[in-house]
């Protein structure tokens, strides 16, 4: 199988070399994509300058200006089934998503997921170092989606998943409208809703310990506002 992680990037010097080299390091003959969004601390410039050492597995997106995550994992979606990649993973550059747990995520999806998650909350509250504020704030947020959705799913807005290529081609990526961590929610519900098996493995979320978080009131307030519309938008397959 050919397997894919998916990286964007805002701001990220700080992480992105020793991210690159963690995922090189790995079992499992991962390629990675960075998706940067003009990062104007010299992210880019990092990515540049290690490509050359990974001509096979070391790919980049640049685009202008901060376009939001949605767009970024979309972006990269469609480049993957472009190349032909099988597995198809997304994860956040700060090393909150441990890189040792996609070998985990992978073994999921060798197994017979569709879809697997890397999951905060299916065997308690695995998150570590977050402000007890932003804790509760994200706990609520999934069960509220379990709530207004009805999707068993007990980490609905995580960001470390893994998709195989045919669940990806199968949602109409044109009509995915939410841009930032709404965005994980409805691309699990449109899975969900056609047919593909979801399946969540545990992880240990831990807080980054460089850069600066990118979390905003309205990137919740669009999650809350969209998740409403989902229970009542037809999913069509592409």
């Amino acid at each position: 199988m050919q397997k894919l992680i998916i990286i964007p990037t805002y701001n990220e010097r700080e992480n992105i070399e020793a991210m690159v080299a963690k995922v090189f390091s790995l079992e499992g003959n991962f390629s990675l994509l960075i998706v940067d969004d003009g990062s104007p601390d010299g992210t880019a410039a990092i990515v540049k300058g290690l490509m050359p050492s990974h001509p096979d597995r070391l790919f980049m997106i640049e685009r202008s200006g901060k376009l939001g995550l949605g767009t970024a994992y979309l972006a990269g979606f469609r480049w993957a089934l472009e190349h032909g990649f099988d597995y198809i993973f997304e994860m956040d550059c700060d090393f909150s998503h441990n890189p040792d747990d996609l070998l985990r995520l992978s073994a999921a999806l060798d197994e017979g997921a569709d879809v697997v998650v890397g999951s905060r909350y299916v065997k308690g509250v695995n998150v570590v170092d977050w402000p007890l504020g932003r804790l509760l704030l994200s706990y609520f947020a999934s069960r509220y989606v379990n709530v207004v959705t009805r999707m068993p799913v007990r980490d609905a807005t995580a960001g470390f998943v893994g998709y195989r290529a045919e669940v990806l081609r199968t949602i109409d990526l044109d009509r995915v409208k939410m841009k930032g961590y709404g965005f994980q929610i409805e691309m699990k519900y449109s899975a969900w809703r056609l047919g593909f098996k979801i399946k969540e493995v545990s992880i240990i979320f831990r807080d980054r310990t460089a850069g600066t978080s990118k979390m905003s009131g309205s990137i919740f307030g669009e999650a809350f506002w969209g998740v409403l519309g989902l229970r009542f938008r037809r999913i069509r397959r592409a």
